[in-house]
């Protein structure tokens, strides 16, 4: 009789080893924390809960790595991205969902399921001998961290995230803003623009960097390196003052409906959040500021002079494993090898890297316990790429949390000019993972 798995964590990464391993025959019990135990940022109970932005990024399979990594999952007939259908919002090239449809859809699909097992509580450490999967994700609690520490006898990494404000859409002042997606892709009404000239971008850079900040006065805090990907404003700004207009207030693809021939000096953009179009989140606008600073400082924006900021940003602590020194190449913990680790606390980063490790957990673990053990799917392939980066890939001594890039994958065989080169990785990793699905026969729906 093959045995229960039990999966800590219901984000993305343990609701996708979930799926994968039910729809195998293979019974599983998800452990999750909240609402008993709440987090700085979560709000709900509710599975594969989206915190720090809604969208799992560019899906254009030509041109973008993680859409490459959206097909991937597409073919391992993946619980996330087919309820992120379901719950898709207007973003242009973005693949954005709604945050509460998407979660409350998931939850469903899981709960409903009649091999699946819920117990809410805090878990303090993990199994001796049950097969697990390991999906705390970034905010892993202490007790269960610590007990980690101890079973793998090293120094985990940590780093701070940060969360973007959200705005409703009726509080922003269209007379100075406009909506314009970069470079007109979409519709043009998946983004709002807030344009500002010189004066006020300096005013605005000097505001936010001597504003007071809610966490990092503490001593332990001081050298906690945080994730290049998703910087606060304020340590951009602090790093230059033209940072931010070369990163996410640029102004370049953005013209002014308002006055087409004056070009801004910078744009903040502010991304749509729900399918109603109601809120609207401050894209790349990660911050640390306290609230009230928030407040003042972001109504200095033209168009958000009176914004009703509907959730403020926040900062919280993430933590991950040092994968290349503590995992085997099946995602095992070494120390204990019933234990395979996904998502976030495996050292990958973002929404779709979380959902792609959980789904390999699970088919590892489903064949596994079926016996019939597979091979991770080629380094070639996105998913491949990611497992080969964090098991043995990267530089343990610097490992850092990893967004899926072109990077990631070996050279190709033959040369190819700039615009030729993206395409033919992903047209690579796309042939490369379908051989690898057949050869575990999986059943697939190739496009």
């Amino acid at each position: 009789m093959v045995q229960t798995v039990h999966i800590i964590g219901g984000g993305l990464a343990g609701s996708e080893a979930a799926w994968q391993l039910v729809n195998r025959g293979i019974a599983v019990v998800i452990h999750e924390m909240r609402p008993k135990v709440k987090t700085a940022v979560h709000k709900t109970g509710d599975f594969a809960e989206l915190v720090c932005s809604n969208s799992f990024r560019g899906s254009d399979v030509s041109k973008n790595a993680v859409g490459v990594l959206h097909e991937e999952l597409r073919r391992m007939d993946s619980l996330i991205m087919a309820t992120g259908e379901t719950a898709r919002v207007p973003a242009g090239g973005a693949f954005a969902v709604d945050r509460d449809i998407f979660s409350s859809n998931v939850t469903k699909a899981l709960t409903e399921h009649p091999l699946v097992t819920v117990e809410y509580g805090e878990v303090t450490s993990l199994p001796e001998d049950a097969p697990t999967i390991l999906a705390t994700g970034p905010l892993t609690t202490t007790k269960l961290a610590e007990h980690i520490l101890t079973l793998a006898d090293t120094k985990h990494l940590s780093f701070f995230d940060a969360v973007a404000p959200i705005i409703a859409v009726d509080s922003i002042d269209m007379s100075k803003a406009w909506k314009q997606s970069r470079y007109d892709k979409g519709d043009g009404s998946d983004y709002i623009n807030c344009p500002l000239d010189k004066e006020q971008y300096f005013a605005f850079i000097d505001a936010i960097i001597n504003a007071e900040h809610s966490v990092g006065h503490n001593p332990e805090d001081k050298d906690t390196p945080y994730f290049e990907g998703c910087l606060p404003i304020e340590v951009m700004a602090q790093r230059g003052v033209e940072t931010l207009r070369f990163g996410p207030m640029k102004p370049k693809g953005l013209t002014n409906s308002h006055n087409p021939t004056e070009k801004a000096y910078a744009v903040v953009q502010l991304r749509q959040d729900n399918k109603l179009g109601t809120l609207y989140n401050m894209v790349g606008f990660q911050t640390q500021m306290k609230w009230g600073e928030q407040k003042r400082i972001l109504r200095t924006i033209p168009g958000l002079e009176n914004a009703e900021i509907v959730r403020y940003g926040v900062i919280h602590k993430n933590t991950f494993i040092n994968s290349p020194t503590l995992l085997d190449e099946q995602m095992r913990l070494k120390a204990r090898p019933n234990v395979r680790v996904a998502g976030q606390v495996s050292g990958v980063e973002g929404y779709v890297e979380s959902t792609a490790m959980g789904a390999l957990a699970g088919i590892l673990t489903a064949h596994e316990l079926m016996g019939t053990p597979i091979d991770p799917p080629p380094a070639t392939s996105m998913t491949g790429a990611l497992i080969s980066h964090i098991t043995f890939g990267a530089d343990a001594k610097t490992f850092q949390p990893m967004n899926i890039n072109y990077g990631l994958l070996p050279p190709l065989d033959y040369k190819h000019n700039k615009k030729e080169r993206k395409p033919a990785y992903g047209e690579r990793a796309l042939t490369h993972f379908d051989e690898w699905l057949k050869s575990i026969k999986i059943n697939i729906n190739v496009a």
